[in-house]
């Protein structure tokens, strides 16, 4: 991996940031509206975006409502570039704030911020415009660059890339994560490949790399998005996969909702905008309170064992949810939406009130 590239991508994009009057956001906010429709800012309130990207959907709130605090939290060292311009932009308004949702105890202790303590929380899921958008983070099928997809970026050297993952895994691990991450059905082929790969010519260092070798060997199924009109790169799951594992979004999915819970205050309000079935369906057993010792069940309840008989406060509690639903069914982003901005066209909205 290149990392002096894309660091100095990184200083290119800090350095033009720092040097505008106004932060030029290279992305939409998506479904903006609706999310300030559920929000509803008001006085004194304090939000927590959990997901701060560029800011497009906390500048929005800033604008509406002049007295509300936002804490920006992002695990992205760029996107926390941009929070520490947008906190200038609105002195001792916004507070910038750098980890992942894993980190958040940490963070908002650090800055007085205790259970029960904020308004409402919004996050906004999977990937920003802008990681995909920079060849060097190695996120797009359509921007040849190093297969990294890390988040954090080199905040923690550690973390193993998505090269790092293609290089050392077993088959039967390959498989997995894009079968069950990337809900790939060529899965078990496009391991084996990768395998193949490595002893028939080099490893896989690049994005063009590996959605060549993908495309060498799947299926073309030939369906077009029923919204953009427009066919998917048959290597979309597998790169959707590797992210996944690479940043092990899940697990901080699960967490971040477990933390937003114990954060908001009784009344507090929950936003999520979720961009595949994984997400939206943890998002779900969160909210409908069908939980498994604080993780999202696999299965829906309908499906749970037969041969297990729960008591009466077993049952109660699986039934009583901490949360109220803001509507009854989900909110996904206008025709017209999807036509300016194609990147909103897997996007679902939840909003839900803590109960309890």
């Amino acid at each position: 991996m290149n990392i002096l590239r894309f660091s100095s991508t990184v200083r290119r994009f800090c350095t033009n940031i720092s040097t505008a009057n106004v932060v030029e956001v290279p992305h939409l906010p998506v479904m903006a509206s609706e999310v300030l429709e559920y929000l509803k800012p008001k006085k004194d309130e304090v939000i927590l975006d959990m997901t701060f990207g560029s800011g497009g959907h906390s500048r929005k709130i800033l604008n509406l409502e002049p007295t509300v605090k936002i804490l920006a939290v992002d695990r992205d060292p760029l996107a926390f570039s941009y929070a520490q311009q947008l906190a200038e932009e609105f002195p001792n308004r916004v507070i910038p704030l750098l980890g992942k949702f894993s980190e958040i105890p940490k963070l908002l202790n650090q800055n007085g911020f205790n259970k029960g303590s904020l308004d409402s929380i919004l996050f906004d899921f999977g990937c920003s415009s802008m990681q995909f958008d920079i060849a060097e983070r190695g996120f797009s099928i359509l921007k040849n660059g190093p297969l990294d997809m890390r988040m954090d970026g080199n905040r923690d050297p550690g973390v193993p890339t998505a090269a790092d993952v293609l290089s050392n895994c077993t088959e039967e691990d390959l498989y997995k994560i894009i079968k069950y991450y990337g809900e790939e059905r060529q899965a078990r082929k496009i391991a084996r490949t990768i395998i193949e790969s490595r002893y028939l010519f080099k490893k896989l260092t690049t994005t063009e790399e590996l959605a060549d070798l993908v495309e060498s060997v799947i299926e073309k199924d030939g369906k077009i998005d029923e919204k953009t009109h427009k066919k998917k790169h048959v290597a979309t799951k597998t790169f959707q996969a590797l992210r996944i594992f690479v940043n092990n979004e899940l697990n901080e999915i699960n967490y971040g909702l477990l933390l937003a819970h114990h954060y908001l205050k009784i009344g507090g309000k929950l936003v999520t905008i979720t961009f595949h079935s994984l997400e939206d369906t943890i998002v779900k057993r969160h909210i409908s309170g069908n939980m498994v010792e604080n993780c999202a069940n696999p299965l829906p309840l309908k499906f749970s064992s037969h041969n297990y008989n729960a008591n009466v406060d077993e049952v109660n509690k699986i039934m009583e949810s901490k949360w109220k639903m803001l509507h009854k069914h989900v909110i996904v982003p206008t025709d017209e939406e999807v036509e300016n901005n194609s990147r909103s066209r897997s996007a679902k909205l939840r909003a839900a009130i803590k109960v309890r």
